[in-house]
């Protein structure tokens, strides 16, 4: 059961800029007794992740633009309001169509070290600019093996 009860208006909490997005951490998993981590995406047209598997669930909803989700073998659309419910150790990616904003929710807590290890503090809320450099993918996905997810890299 978590220790505390978290209120955080738009701006507060913990930013980085992650995979060419800004994410905004609105609960982090040492603050929901290892429940539950909770992250605003603000995520540009065409960027998001490669396919990737998660030790836990992870839910999504739409709060602006339109994503594609492709779950397993399945693909969806979903605009403002859609919701996505990814059991564990599902294969699965989201590639937004429009710049995009999304609650991500991940059931248990601790992917937010995953995040901070692979981006950066974020110096504005804003994603970053188009032009800034990613991460190499091989090394984000060894830093995603110490938490548990697995990810399949373009050829």
């Amino acid at each position: 059961m978590a220790d505390n009860v978290i209120a955080r208006k738009p701006g507060e909490g913990d930013a980085f800029w992650v995979l060419g997005g800004l994410y905004e951490v609105k609960a982090a998993s040492d603050e929901t007794g290892g429940g539950v981590t909770v992250i605003e995406m603000t995520v540009p047209a065409g960027m998001g992740p490669p396919p990737h598997t998660h030790p836990g669930t992870e839910m999504l909803y739409i709060l602006e633009g339109t994503v594609r989700v492709y779950i397993d073998d399945e693909v969806v659309e979903g605009g403002p309001g859609s919701f996505f419910y990814i059991p564990e150790r599902t294969w699965e990616r989201f590639e937004p169509l429009t710049d995009a904003r999304i609650l991500v929710a991940y059931a248990p807590g601790g992917i937010e070290g995953f995040f901070t290890e692979i981006g950066e503090l974020a110096p504005t809320r804003q994603a970053p600019p188009a032009d800034h450099p990613l991460p190499s993918l091989k090394a984000v996905t060894q830093v995603g093996l110490r938490y548990g997810l697995e990810m399949k890299l373009p050829d």
